[in-house]
């Protein structure tokens, strides 16, 4: 969601303005160093423009910047695509409540062995996201 969100705004930028607005943010270090490669892989693969690319690298360097870095400590292979379990191993350090995202992946996953609501950009902006303590 956080590359829809800067490359092509909408309901995704959206949700990640009320997300800061109302909530605390976490990142883990895969994530961020996810964030750090993807914008330069989806300008030459042709996916996005060069213009896509700056504003997508400013957005991530701002959301990084307003996040609070956590230290998974547990692995989890909860997920179908291998890759996605970083971002569960993040929200289950961070005992986040919430996560907001398009990726089918962690969409379609069934129950949690941990408290977390899975929601799509589209719920999120429909619904109040409550702060954490």
């Amino acid at each position: 969601m956080l590359i829809s969100a800067f490359a092509f705004g909408g309901v995704p930028e959206k949700a990640i303005k009320k997300a800061f607005k109302h909530s605390e943010i976490f990142v883990s270090q895969p994530l961020i160093e996810e964030y750090r490669d993807t914008p330069l892989k989806l300008e030459e693969r042709g996916k996005i423009t060069h213009q896509q690319m700056k504003a997508l690298i400013a957005g991530i360097a701002a959301f990084v910047a307003n996040a609070k870095v956590v230290h998974p400590s547990k692995k989890v292979s909860l997920c179908r695509d291998p890759e996605d379990n970083m971002v569960l191993e993040c929200c289950l350090a961070a005992k986040a409540g919430t996560l907001i995202t398009g990726d089918k992946d962690l969409l379609d996953i069934g129950d949690l062995p941990f408290d977390l609501k899975i929601v799509t950009p589209q719920e999120s902006v429909g619904y109040r996201i409550s702060k954490k303590p």
